[in-house]
């Protein structure tokens, strides 16, 4: 397949376009030295996968940053150790922290020439928004679990994509899904009917890091390893 037979990139941002592995571990990091926590950065990340997957679950309609102060509540719980209002609140507001992939922005800005560009985020507005100034690229439509009140991957993600996409004239086959998360976004996109783009950020490291394993392994039509590589494939195909 050539990804410019697309008119429209859907994305996944937290693990696509913002390291959130890395800003997640850099925002458990000071609490986990406080109390001696001896774990491995995969170890950590591994944990805050199941918590968060679970917690999502649990309360679908929950706002992401006050999700995430559950979750690190859960982690304590899971080590038993203390988590303060304090240190709950702190990693509940830390996506505005998250860092960009550093290909992130320049590819996002070639890409906006021959795309429209559409977010599916597991997060709510007000994270995003700190996300987005990160990525400096104007998307053509933002939808966030809080908009659809469930988050990935839950299927009524993508059918409330779909659904709002086709109201702006942009058809299924029109769609190229772009994301790492397996278990998020390639297995639902795929149940969804829709072409997927995979982003294997990871493709270094052993495990899912901050996400739970997939249920099966989902059809992936093409992978890159950044998204530097996925704007370098555009310029080959088409000489732009």
């Amino acid at each position: 397949m050539n990804i410019s037979d697309y008119t429209t990139l859907t994305f996944d941002c937290y693990g696509t376009l913002i390291d959130w592995e890395t800003g997640i571990h850099q925002a458990l990091v000071p609490w986990l030295e406080r109390n001696g926590a001896n774990l491995t950065r995969d170890e950590a990340l591994e944990l805050f996968g199941r918590e968060e997957a679970a917690q999502e679950r649990e309360t679908p309609d929950m706002i992401y940053s006050q999700l995430l102060a559950l979750v690190i509540r859960r982690m304590g719980s899971e080590l038993e150790l203390p988590v303060s209002d304090a240190e709950a609140d702190l990693f509940g507001a830390s996506v505005e922290h998250w860092p960009a992939f550093p290909d992130s922005a320049d590819a996002l800005a070639y890409l906006k020439q021959h795309y429209k560009l559409v977010v599916l985020s597991n997060v709510d507005r007000a994270s995003f928004a700190h996300s987005n100034a990160r990525l400096g690229v104007e998307f053509d439509a933002v939808y966030t679990a809080e908009d659809v009140g469930s988050y990935k991957p839950d299927p009524r993600n993508f059918t409330y994509l779909l659904e709002h996409l086709g109201k702006l004239g942009v058809a299924k086959d029109q769609i190229l899904h772009t994301a790492q998360s397996l278990t998020h976004d390639h297995v639902p996109a795929e149940d969804a009917g829709l072409a997927t783009c995979w982003i294997d950020r990871r493709h270094d490291k052993p495990g899912f890091g901050a996400t739970k394993p997939p249920p099966r392994e989902p059809r992936i039509d093409v992978r890159f390893t950044s998204m530097g590589a996925m704007a370098e494939a555009h310029r080959a195909e088409t000489g732009a």
